[in-house]
């Protein structure tokens, strides 16, 4: 066995094997091993040396120089030198009942870090762009139409605005995360940062919580009592069912125009009617009346809708491509879907200008006018600057349509 010395090197500890020694087998020839002391004295132990193929000698010549290391550790941690209480530090694992050489580090896991990444995850699935302008913007909006005077805007309005939003946040969660699911390949192309794409999900988790929040949408919207809420829920469960999922006769995203009218249908008609409806019937107790505001939100939604269902097949034809999607942006190619696009925003800022300038309110004309002009300025600034051979550029312009989509759902209830 190799004869174990403590040196001092750079301020700190190490051990190192040095010499052989031989011996016989009936006796044990004493080995003097001197230990180097932190301040360069030597300390001379009799370390009995041993051939490594006899077991007792190898036991005994462990178990005297874990005895040796052990009483010196304690010797300079009794030594109040700053250079040996500095070193101490490194002297736990010499005195381990494990092998010197084989001591695993133990690195506690960080719960914080896990819960963050779990988070992260999560929120990156819920894909959030959706939950804001679909859900909680949308619906906050649109339930603002329905109120008349003052005293419409009380505890059990609130209470039948957070009622919809919650149940249909947790419905936009099962759509979303079902799309993920029937993707995972073509995510790996176009957005490999989702967590089932990345692996950060596994499958049976996806299909877990797709599950959950669809039973937990339903469940909501069925104590609640209202019917409008809950036919929203029903018909949106449909049609992103059909959208997404990977059977005969379904999967209605592979054909442009279906894929289209599934969101218009969702976005623009769904969520302006069957919301107003909830508050105004189910919260409100009034009939149902379908307003100038409301007709104008779900006209304007509509063109919006018809906007995001050809833009977000932009950044993402070249997984298309590979899988066989049929996309407009496929077909017609980027240049030319991007500016139709465009185009049809800026109509619809057009026309909101018209509607904003014959409101019967002052107030309500300056703000919607000065409003959607700005909005419309912004876009053409900003679609003007757009590299169409850069996806990063494509994907933020995007986002920056979704952005103008929320700034719409501020001016909407000021319509009047």
């Amino acid at each position: 066995m190799d004869a174990l010395i403590l040196a001092s090197s750079t301020g700190g500890l190490s051990l190192f094997a040095s010499g052989r020694s031989s011996w016989r087998s009936n006796d044990l020839k004493a080995v003097h091993s001197p230990i180097i002391g932190p301040i360069g004295s030597s300390i001379g132990v009799q370390v009995p040396a041993c051939s490594s193929d006899n077991a007792v000698g190898k036991f005994y010549t462990l178990k005297f120089r874990r005895h040796v290391i052990k009483h010196y550790g304690r010797g300079i941690q009794d030594t109040p030198t700053a250079f040996q209480k500095s070193n101490t530090k490194f002297l736990p694992n010499a005195t381990s009942d494990h092998p010197l050489e084989s001591e695993p580090a133990a690195y506690p896991k960080n719960t914080w870090n896990s819960v963050k990444n779990a988070l992260d995850a999560f929120y990156r699935f819920s894909r959030p762009h959706t939950i804001i302008g679909t859900q909680a913007l949308s619906i906050v909006s649109v339930s603002l139409l329905a109120i008349e005077k003052v005293s419409d805007v009380s505890s059990l309005f609130f209470t039948g605005v957070l009622e919809a939003v919650v149940a249909a946040l947790m419905m936009n969660i099962y759509i979303v995360g079902l799309n993920q699911l029937s993707d995972i390949e073509i995510d790996k192309v176009n957005k490999p940062y989702l967590p089932l794409a990345s692996g950060e999900y596994s499958i049976f988790t996806g299909i877990i919580i797709v599950t959950s929040f669809s039973v937990m949408s339903f469940w909501l919207g069925w104590i609640v009592g209202s019917w409008p809420l809950f036919w929203a829920l029903l018909i949106s469960f449909v049609l992103g069912t059909a959208y997404s999922i990977n059977l005969p006769l379904l999967r209605w995203k592979r054909f442009a125009l279906v894929a289209a009218m599934c969101i218009l249908a969702v976005r623009a008609v769904i969520v302006q009617l069957a919301f107003y409806l909830h508050i105004q019937t189910h919260v409100l107790s009034r009939p149902a009346i379908i307003s100038k505001p409301l007709i104008f939100a779900t006209a304007f939604m509509s063109f919006f809708s018809v906007v995001i269902a050809l833009f977000k097949d932009i950044p993402d034809i070249e997984g298309d491509k590979i899988f066989g999607i049929k996309s407009y942006t496929v077909c017609l190619g980027q240049k030319r879907v991007f500016w139709t696009c465009i185009s049809l925003l800026e109509m619809a800022y057009g026309v909101s200008i018209l509607v904003g300038a014959t409101s019967s309110y002052t107030w309500s004309k300056v703000i919607t006018v000065l409003g959607h002009s700005i909005l419309a300025s912004i876009l053409w600034i900003r679609a003007k600057s757009v590299d169409l051979k850069s996806k990063a550029a494509i994907t933020s312009c995007y986002m920056f349509i979704w952005k103008l989509f929320y700034a719409e759902y501020l001016l909407i209830p000021l319509i009047r």
